[in-house]
């Protein structure tokens, strides 16, 4: 079945506000060129499906992202594009020219990534498909449909993916390319490993169907690989049974030792369905620790005591009833209430890492002894849970070598107010975050703010960064995919 998708008829490029047709480039003055200009050097555009912007006051939403630091790499142009032969087309045409590509899914990116200064920016939400096959248990989803609708289109047949992230208005293209990670993960491991094909085009502008007996090279380098080698246009996940219910226990614990034992524990005999957890402000100072784990049923409700019986923590447990699509949008009240508050769009210096479970106790301990809830910000928030190495299985999502990868998130919010913490200020205490993280063998998962060098990036990818180089070099010949991550600088 199919819920829905961008079909434009063919049309030449038009620029919104703009009363003359974009026609060409000029090399010479690195601009876009109109029907009323006379310059005969001007390279001609393709004709495309969709539409390029490239009025300032369009251009000016994508100068910025969720994360509001990075400001001034407004691009040159924007492709909505009404089909994937546009991407591929427009791919062709800037390649060669060194015209700087990066694809845009929601903005939800922290640090400038879907950013590119004078370049084109690919806003992949007109391609939005999705169509379901109950029988083969899959959904085939371009890349600009965001996880909610996937989720709605699943359930209409009693299916759903696996693995969401917390806040599910995020593009499929775009947790993609950077993992997707969720309380669902340590049974099925990202959302990148529930993948089984993909379209990519790539920095040749090829349109390349991949997965991991056709053409795996490319496959195994666009799962997580931060949109370096290829524009990911369309995604075939698998899906499991849906469960009408989901019972939520919330399990308090005073000490990060006690709550990282239980869970340890829940974690290796699997009895969540869904797993998390969280750091918060105790009362009178200092931190209390959240176990969060949630059981799937039908018409069965879970036994409470069987559950969490024997995972201790202090007072009572909180317990809570969901539908099921309630439960994986559960986000949702808390996020409308910060886009009224105006809190959403403040800046977000988020930190994200991944640290082994021989190191989780010692290095998260160091850090909340010296962090205090003026650090995060008002609405900021601190996540930390184990997912076993064994199911990230995407060789570009990078973990500690250990059994237990467990993900440190410092999202922070930079209020501007004069007793908050300025987003420099955050900056680069994440930086010195890395830093420790690094000395004890973690990895950044980089959908964050988090300054990093070139050596901080063969270090992150470490035994896989020849073979990222080499993906980068064949797919991208011409180093135009992405810039805003900086991972591979050209020239």
């Amino acid at each position: 079945m199919d819920h829905g998708g961008a079909h434009g008829r063919r049309v030449f490029l038009r620029a919104v506000g703009i009363g003359a047709a974009v026609v060409g480039f000029d090399a010479g003055s690195r601009a876009w060129a109109t029907e009323s200009d006379t310059a005969e050097a001007a390279d001609g555009l393709p004709r495309l499906d969709g539409t390029l912007l490239t009025d300032p006051a369009a251009l000016a939403p994508y100068a910025e992202d969720f994360g509001h630091l990075v400001t001034g790499r407004t691009p040159r142009a924007v492709l909505l594009p009404g089909s994937v032969a546009d991407i591929a087309a427009m791919i062709r045409f800037c390649g060669p020219r060194g015209i700087e590509v990066a694809p845009r899914g929601q903005g939800h990116q922290g640090y400038g990534q879907a950013q590119v200064e004078a370049g084109l920016v690919i806003d992949m939400g007109p391609l939005n498909a999705i169509t379901v096959d109950p029988g083969g248990r899959t959904v085939s989803v371009q890349a600009g449909a965001v996880w909610s609708a996937v989720l709605t289109a699943c359930l209409a047949h009693g299916l759903t993916p696996p693995v969401f992230t917390d806040y599910i208005e995020l593009s499929v293209g775009g947790t993609l390319s950077l993992g997707g990670l969720g309380g669902a993960a340590h049974h099925h491991g990202a959302q990148v490993d529930t993948v089984v094909e993909l379209d990519v085009v790539t920095g040749t502008g090829d349109v390349v169907t991949c997965s991991p007996t056709r053409h795996a090279d490319l496959f195994h380098a666009a799962r997580a690989g931060l949109g370096q080698v290829g524009v990911i246009t369309r995604a075939v996940l698998t899906l499991v049974p849906a469960h009408a219910g989901v019972r939520k226990y919330t399990l308090t614990y005073t000490t990060l030792s006690a709550f990282v034992a239980a869970q340890r524990r829940t974690v290796r005999d699997g009895r969540f369905d869904w797993l998390e957890g969280a750091v918060a402000a105790a009362a009178g100072g200092g931190w209390q620790f959240q176990l969060e784990g949630a059981v799937y049923f039908d018409a069965t409700a879970p036994d409470d005591q069987a559950l969490i019986g024997d995972l201790g923590g202090e007072g009572s447990p909180r317990i809570e009833e969901f539908d099921y699509q309630g439960f994986v949008d559960d986000l949702a009240p808390a996020i409308a209430y910060l886009k009224s508050t105006g809190e959403w769009y403040d800046p977000h210096p988020w930190f994200e890492m991944f640290l082994s479970d021989e190191a989780v106790e010692s290095s998260v301990g160091a850090t909340l002894a010296t962090l205090t809830p003026a650090d995060i910000g008002a609405s900021g928030l601190i996540l930390l849970y184990p997912v076993p190495t064994a199911r990230l299985r995407a060789p570009m999502l990078r973990v500690p070598d250990s059994e237990l990868a467990f993900l440190f998130a410092v999202l922070r919010t930079a209020a501007p107010d004069a007793d908050a913490r300025s987003a420099a200020e955050m900056l680069a205490a994440n930086r010195a975050l890395l830093l420790k993280g690094q000395a004890v063998g973690g990895t950044v998962y980089p959908g964050g703010a988090i300054p990093m060098t070139g050596d901080d990036w063969r270090l992150q990818y470490g035994d896989q960064w020849s073979v990222f180089q080499a993906a980068k070099r064949r797919f991208d010949p011409h180093g135009i995919l992405t810039p805003g991550q900086e991972i591979f600088p050209r020239g």
